[in-house]
């Protein structure tokens, strides 16, 4: 079994930053990806970042260069830093890692709201 924690969501004003961290426990200590995925009011699940176990990121085109994803394997925790917020960042933002085995498993969320 895997357990994810995120943390670092909050209230922020436009143009600020915030940085969500997502602890990875259990059974399984090393994983194909390790990803963030965003669920805006009345919008479906997205996928925001991603980052490979050889350390390869990938990011949705609307966070492009105002959002990094990183990881450290050795604490199994992998973090999004985003700066420059706007408002239709507003969002929960989730947790996900893949297995090797191709299996999935998510955190409960946390909400981040930009808002002035």
């Amino acid at each position: 079994q895997v357990q994810l924690v995120e943390s670092g969501g909050g209230l922020v004003q436009p143009g600020g930053s915030l940085r969500l961290s997502c602890a990875v426990s259990g059974s399984i200590r090393s994983f194909y990806t390790m990803d963030w995925y965003r669920q805006g009011p009345g919008k479906q699940r997205e996928l925001v970042a991603a980052i490979s176990s050889g350390g390869r990121t990938n990011y949705a085109d609307s966070v492009k260069g105002r959002f990094t994803i990183s990881r450290d394997n050795a604490q199994n925790t992998v973090y999004l830093q985003m700066n420059s917020l706007k408002p239709e960042d507003t969002a929960v933002y989730y947790c996900n890692v893949v297995t090797w085995e191709f299996q999935n498993y998510w955190g409960r969320g946390t909400q981040v709201t930009v808002s002035s």
